[in-house]
């Protein structure tokens, strides 16, 4: 029996493998729990919510949490519960979108690079570079100065400042795939340019890049907030969670609890993400257990 039992875990896919590792992980499962909170809260705000997000109770301005307000209202009277789970719906297009673009181009043009190497690869690299030589969070305020803040703008700017780094880290990955032997067998046998990258190199490389996107969600929301904060984000008065961190500033001494819950909603959600992405980096070791 035990001889079986040994059978079948050496004979486990690597994907079950990995999915082991990483259900094994306390700080995977709290990160997931976290993401799936998230999700669950934008997919179902417009049926959960209490109010309407921009609903306005003039008896209620400044409430504190409890009674009618489970979170408490803001200075318009507004229900902060409602705003934060409409406003989950914000984050999950932004970050999720962003960092789509983001992977996808950067996908393309570190593969095309490792690919073709020389000039193509030189000139690849030094856009990168020139992107990389400035901090993504100045960048993303200069664009989006200059193009207007609206939600497409803000989705393509944060996915340009990401864009370099999934291209450098799909490089690296490519570069030495490429070099292996199967990759050689096949262009021997008469296999495409195309078929070789996307059959061959690409899904080899395709670890680091899970978990790299997965941090990148992360990145994402601190950005968006941080752009709102500056009032150059979403804009009020849609439910955002940095746009409600920028008004409850103003109130931290006379209703603190305007900032401290979208302030909360932001830590637990990026942190979420960052669990996520440092238990699929474990997963994915080959040396783990």
């Amino acid at each position: 029996m035990s001889g079986g039992r040994g059978a079948s875990k050496g004979t486990a896919s690597p994907l079950a493998l990995m999915w082991n590792r990483f259900a094994g992980s306390a700080g995977g499962l709290l990160g997931i729990t976290l993401v799936g909170l998230l999700l669950a809260a934008a997919v179902s705000a417009p049926w959960i919510a209490p109010y309407p997000p921009l609903q306005m109770d003039r008896g209620a301005i400044y409430a504190p949490p409890g009674g009618k307000h489970l979170l408490g209202a803001d200075e318009l009277g507004r229900d902060i519960l409602s705003r934060i789970l409409f406003g989950a719906r914000i984050v999950i297009l932004v970050c999720f979108s962003a960092t789509a673009v983001a992977s996808v181009l950067g996908i393309g043009l570190g593969l095309i690079a490792a690919y073709c190497g020389g000039r193509v690869d030189a000139l690849a690299m030094r856009f990168a570079d020139v992107l990389l030589a400035f901090p993504a969070f100045l960048v993303a305020i200069a664009l989006v100065a200059f193009l207007g803040a609206n939600l497409v703008n803000i989705i393509l700017v944060i996915a340009l400042t990401r864009l370099p780094r999934f291209a450098r880290l799909i490089r690296s990955s490519a570069l030495g795939v490429k070099q292996m032997e199967f990759v050689h067998a096949s262009r021997s046998l008469g296999a495409g340019h195309l078929r070789i990258i996307a059959r061959h190199i690409l899904p080899n490389c395709l670890g680091p890049i899970v978990v790299y996107a997965t941090l990148t969600l992360g990145d994402s929301i601190l950005t968006i907030s941080g752009l709102s904060f500056l009032g150059l984000g979403i804009q009020p008065p849609t439910a955002d969670w940095g746009v409600m961190l920028t008004r409850g500033k103003e109130y931290l001494l006379t209703a603190p609890w305007i900032a401290f819950s979208p302030g909360m909603a932001i830590f637990f959600t990026v942190m979420g993400f960052n669990l996520m992405g440092d238990s699929f980096r474990d997963a994915l070791d080959p040396r783990a257990g």
